[in-house]
């Protein structure tokens, strides 16, 4: 059944209209209040502060400006005071006497001045070796052994932990050294004296050579109780004294002479290193025997043994020649160790 518009009641038809403007008024009031809050939202954004930010910038330095001091050398000068020169003396009339002239003196005997020399004779008397640098006496070795100042062997005061004694007992040296008044058994007890007094930190090493050569041992040994009873008996029993070196089980054989014992005693790497003989050194260069030239030895210790900078070399000779001592000077000045000759 259909009703029509008329034949609804009249209060019915107002009462929906009613909710149709209700309805609608508040669409429209839903819709202002989101269009306000989207509006505040839009604004708040545009007025808000932006989020603070981390930058790194590079760091420039303007170096300090460098402060320049001038000096008015003019005024300088001015304020200075003046050397002042007075007049000389002259005699009017000749003098009954006149000074003599100076002597030529060559220069290579003046130039380098060693401290040592100036002081060999008060070093001497203080160690008890009489050290001649011309002419002809006896010298004694003192005591060898350490002080407060290092160690002492044969009138030579020195210092280092790493110590190597290499004795030259050619005939040469052996029939020298006895010329002298120490014969290599002295020199024998001033090594077991040495030896006895070796500090626990200490290493050392001995070696005997010719142009073959014994070595106590190839390697530097600590100074324990053990190894220095050892060397003691080393000494004692396989000490050579006259002047040859047979091959043997315990000699090497060498060709080179010194410059091998050089090459082991490199290996051994010393700090302090005493070497006894006259300064002429032999070997078997070329099929035949010669002198080795001192600009092979020096070349061997500056580039090999003492390459380093850190080894002192002491020369103790006996009668040696003029040309040697002067090499075996030099080279102990260079190392900063000391040479003095016995006669």
């Amino acid at each position: 059944m259909t009703i029509s518009p008329s034949q609804i009641p009249a209060g019915a038809q107002s009462g929906r209209r009613r909710l149709v403007v209700t309805i609608i008024l508040i669409s429209i009031g839903i819709h202002a209040a989101a269009a306000i809050v989207a509006g505040i939202v839009v604004v708040a954004r545009y007025f808000a502060e932006a989020p603070a930010e981390f930058k790194t910038t590079k760091d420039v330095r303007i170096p300090a400006k460098k402060r320049e001091a001038k000096m008015n050398m003019a005024s300088l000068d001015a304020i200075a005071p003046k050397p002042t020169f007075s007049d000389k003396m002259q005699s009017s009339r000749p003098t009954a006497f006149s000074l003599p002239d100076i002597p030529n003196l060559p220069l290579d005997q003046m130039l380098p001045l060693d401290p040592s020399q100036l002081i060999s004779d008060q070093m001497a008397s203080l160690s008890n070796v009489e050290a001649m640098g011309s002419g002809s006496g006896a010298a004694s070795a003192g005591a060898g052994g350490f002080g407060d100042k290092g160690m002492s062997f044969l009138g030579i005061q020195s210092s280092g932990q790493r110590i190597l004694l290499l004795f030259d007992v050619s005939s040469s040296v052996t029939h020298k050294a006895a010329k002298a008044g120490v014969p290599l058994e002295k020199i024998q007890q001033e090594t077991i004296n040495l030896i006895r007094k070796l500090p626990i930190t200490s290493k050392f090493g001995i070696i005997q050579f010719t142009q073959n050569y014994k070595p106590f041992s190839k390697e530097l040994l600590p100074a324990t109780d053990n190894n220095r009873t050892a060397a003691l008996n080393w000494v004692q029993t396989e000490w050579v004294t006259k002047g040859s070196m047979s091959e043997s089980s315990k000699v090497i054989s060498n060709s080179q002479g010194l410059i091998g014992v050089l090459d082991l005693a490199t290996e051994m790497k010393p700090d302090v290193i005493f070497i006894i003989s006259d300064g002429s050194f032999q070997w078997k260069a070329g099929g035949g025997s010669g002198t080795i030239p001192w600009t092979v030895v020096k070349k061997r210790i500056t580039e090999n043994l003492c390459k380093s900078g850190d080894c002192k070399v002491n020369f103790i000779a006996f009668e040696a020649k003029s040309d040697d001592t002067k090499e075996m000077r030099g080279i102990s000045q260079r190392s900063g160790g000391k040479m003095i000759e016995l006669k």
